[in-house]
């Protein structure tokens, strides 16, 4: 039910604004890359083997989609994601937006739902705007991460964390070029809500 009221009384408004360029929205939410396999599946009459990487190396991406133009402005490290890296990425949202009243949908992860990450958003005069718990369907960009896994990870190989880096980065900054009719399939703004009933 929170889900429901989310959408309708806050997201959707805020959106509208996007769409007519009075607003940025933003989709925020950070994705973890493991340097090891990322498998696709294929049916066919012969076997096929593709070689895979192995290691524990990790390329963490700090990631926010324009809900509109569907670029993504990113904060990316080899270490962890907190929240000194959301604070940095509110700014360079700013340095992206000037002029322009902005708000961040992201959801309640300890490191993103703290004071110094609200108190950083209201000198800055961003809008947080915190997503109900376990409602994933209503963060577009969680359909980003799963697109770039699919063009750049699945049975894909590697051979060093370099390339393996470097295909992920390359694929982030030229997908809203390279992609532009998948992503405007994939990320629509017409989210499916769901009226949920606890049983007692």
């Amino acid at each position: 039910m929170r889900s429901r009221k989310t959408s309708k009384k806050k997201l959707e408004p805020r959106l509208e604004e996007a769409k007519t360029g009075k607003r940025r929205v933003y989709f925020v939410d950070a994705a973890h890359f493991v340097f090891t396999a990322f498998l696709g599946y294929l049916w066919c009459f012969t076997r096929i083997f593709v070689r895979t990487p192995h290691g524990r190396q990790r390329l963490n991406v700090l990631g926010a989609l324009d809900a509109v133009s569907k670029e993504v402005v990113t904060v990316i490290n080899e270490t962890y994601i907190n929240a000194a890296a959301v604070m940095e990425l509110l700014e360079k949202l700013v340095v992206a937006s000037p002029g322009i009243p902005i708000t961040v949908v992201l959801d309640n992860a300890r490191y993103q739902r703290c004071n110094a990450v609200i108190e950083h958003a209201r000198k800055l005069g961003i809008e947080l705007l915190f997503l109900p718990s376990y409602s994933p369907n209503l963060n577009l960009i969680e359909r980003l991460w799963r697109l770039v896994k699919k063009l750049v990870l699945n049975s894909q190989y590697h051979p060093d964390f370099r390339s393996f880096r470097e295909s992920i980065i390359n694929c982030l900054t030229t997908l809203h070029e390279k992609h532009e009719d998948e992503l405007k399939s994939l990320l629509t703004l017409k989210f499916q809500v769901f009226k949920v009933k606890f049983l007692t």
